[in-house]
């Protein structure tokens, strides 16, 4: 929905004029600073009352207190709900990203099980938007916990897996129908009114109504048994056996199909973390650990409101949410559940709530300790950098290259970026390499370099305060060429040379001023140079692969002349990928669609 309306206020020259006016309504507030800068966003269930507390005698946050100092003016959104409030506020805080406001990194990838709408449905993991056909369970708290709940569906209902491609191409049963993992659907061993019945099956273990699941296995190998069906009442035995045994793993933690979010916060000096665990059908899926990008120096409990605003606004709430601590009545939401109603917001209140919150308590310290470990280490390794190239302060940002091929096939460079010590993932970046002849290293990443720095040059990203080169003398050399050409020469440059039979520890470093370098192994220094290196190592050497398997998936086709992408995605979803495309004859290829037999002729010749 649209605001209703939006009015302004006068803070520093009439406060009790600007307030008396405000609506006792919901909305969302901004604090607006010199020159029209945002300073804060909140929102309200009664703007009024809310904004007026701001402006008390008394502030207890030092934080909000230097807000207010700030602020200019007020401005003030009605909206028509609670729940919209909210949905404005977060819309709010991710475009303008105020300085005062807790902000944390927006997550939109939580894994999902999807199950795909068609016959023989398929169950997979999944991450992206659910708008697709199918139905969708989720999120789910880490990768992990959405994997290993596919592999119990397998274990206890045999449901397929495999793509779509695959699924109609198959003439025998795959590996995972022989170990007991899949009913194969895809060469008929099951009947689709049966297949869809362990679907349901894996629907209602999805939805946590398990009883209702045990009771259905137990009719149906009673039925069985009764018609002498031993085999197949053995086989309902068995899946009821897989069944208890997960039960009787998870359900130590709650005895009840319920739907629970349990929220725990933990602070260390300005360090926050807010630990985000999930139940779901009475099953305890994981936990998500989640820091805030700015703002560490709030409470406690402006980190939690921050997180409740922004995580609900764009994924769905259970029925209820476990806190960990009271939140003011004025701050007090609404979180709208997946049927649309407010998710409860609760203390604990029985045993197992309390046991859930401790575990979550201790958790979101164990995090806060690792990230703070994490943080000491890489600052110690900043300063031990600093110290042996002699740089004028630590490195903030630190930038690492690579080159990675097959023997000149599918060139691929890398760039991985360390800000503060630790790996800034969202700043790496891949290079298709062209161009160049196969196998010139030198030649690669003088064109990896150049498009990097030209760029820096034109105004576009941030500069580093050090870049380390995977490579020897020569890749040094074109670094420093490349930098030269284009008039920078505030940018120290490092060469990371591998050691005696490449053995870690053994590394020679060649900084582009002065004498080579060897540190011993347990140097900080030397540490976190090998993360950088094996970092951009690791991200160039899975981008070439994912180059070279494209190459050579689709470059046989792609020079057959008449073979355009429709077709070539009708030969590969026919022949279930390129090896089934190689192996099939002319006369199999006549029988595509849209395939005659000049082409057939031409596409196996080319083939083959």
């Amino acid at each position: 929905m649209a605001p209703v309306a939006t009015k302004r206020c006068n803070v520093a020259s009439s406060l009790k004029e600007g307030l008396a006016h405000l609506p006792e309504l919901p909305g969302v507030y901004r604090m607006m600073g010199v020159g029209g800068e945002i300073l804060y966003v909140g929102k309200a269930k009664n703007l009024k009352r809310r904004v007026a507390s701001y402006f008390q005698r008394s502030i207890a946050s030092p934080r909000i207190a230097l807000m207010v100092a700030s602020v200019e003016r007020v401005e003030v959104t009605v909206t028509a709900s609670e729940a919209e409030a909210l949905i404005v506020e977060n819309n709010l805080i991710k475009r303008h990203a105020p300085r005062f406001n807790v902000l944390f990194r927006d997550d939109k990838s939580y894994p999902y099980l999807r199950i795909t709408d068609e016959a023989f449905g398929r169950i997979t993991y999944y991450r992206g938007s659910t708008t697709a056909p199918g139905r969708y369970f989720g999120p789910f708290p880490n990768a992990y916990a959405a994997r290993e709940t596919v592999a119990l569906l397998q274990r206890i209902f045999r449901l397929r897996t495999c793509e779509d491609s695959v699924f109609r191409n198959r003439t025998r049963p795959c590996l995972q129908h022989q170990i007991g993992r899949c009913t194969a659907p895809c060469v008929g061993l099951i009947a689709a009114e049966d297949y869809a019945a362990d679907l349901r099956m894996a629907i209602l273990f999805l939805e946590g109504k398990t009883n209702e699941i045990q009771n259905a296995l137990r009719a149906l190998m009673e039925a069985a048994a009764k018609r002498m069906a031993f085999e197949q009442a053995a086989a309902y035995r068995d899946q009821i056996r897989a069944l208890q045994k997960v039960l009787h793993k998870q359900y130590g933690d709650s005895a009840r199909d319920e739907d629970v979010d349990i929220i725990a916060v933990a602070s260390a000096g300005e360090r926050l973390c807010v630990n985000h665990a999930m139940v779901r059908g009475g099953r305890h899926l994981g936990d998500h650990a989640h820091f805030p990008t700015q703002g560490n120096a709030a409470t406690a409990e402006d980190a939690l409101l921050a997180f409740l605003g922004q995580h609900y606004a764009t994924h769905p709430a259970p029925p209820r949410i476990l806190l960990d601590r009271l939140l003011p009545e004025d701050d007090a939401m609404s979180v709208r559940g997946p049927d649309g109603k407010p998710a409860a917001l609760i203390l604990a209140s029985h045993e197992r709530e309390r046991a859930w919150l401790a575990l979550a308590r201790q958790n979101a310290d164990l995090a806060l300790a690792r990230r703070r470990l994490e943080t000491d280490r890489g600052n110690l390794g900043l300063d031990a950098v600093q110290q042996v190239f002699g740089l004028a302060e630590p490195p903030r940002r630190i930038e690492g290259y690579d080159v990675s091929h097959t023997q000149g096939e599918a060139t691929v460079a890398s760039r991985v970026v360390w800000v503060d010590g630790r790996p800034a993932v969202a700043e790496y970046r891949r290079y298709n390499i062209r161009g160049v002849a196969p196998g010139d290293d030198y030649a690669a990443m003088r064109q990896v370099l150049a498009r990097r720095f030209t760029k820096l040059e034109q105004g576009e990203g941030e500069r580093p305060q050090l870049v380390l080169i995977d490579g020897g003398i020569g890749q040094l050399n074109v670094a420093q060429q490349v930098l030269a050409d284009l008039g920078i020469q505030d940018i120290p440059l490092v060469g990371v040379a591998k050691g005696p039979e490449r053995k870690p520890g053994l590394e020679l470093l060649l900084p582009a001023e002065g004498a080579p370098i060897r540190l011993p192994a347990e140097h900080p220094a030397l540490h976190l140079i090998q993360a950088v290196r094996d970092e951009a190592h690791r991200f160039a050497i899975t981008g070439h692969r994912a180059r070279r398997a494209r190459s050579r998936t689709q470059s046989g086709l792609e020079e057959v002349a008449g073979i355009g992408p429709a077709r070539r995605r009708l030969l590969l979803a026919h022949f279930g990928g390129v090896h089934g495309v190689s192996g099939a004859t002319i006369d199999d290829l006549c029988r595509v669609p849209g395939i005659g037999r000049g082409l057939a002729e031409a596409i196996h010749r080319q083939l083959h």
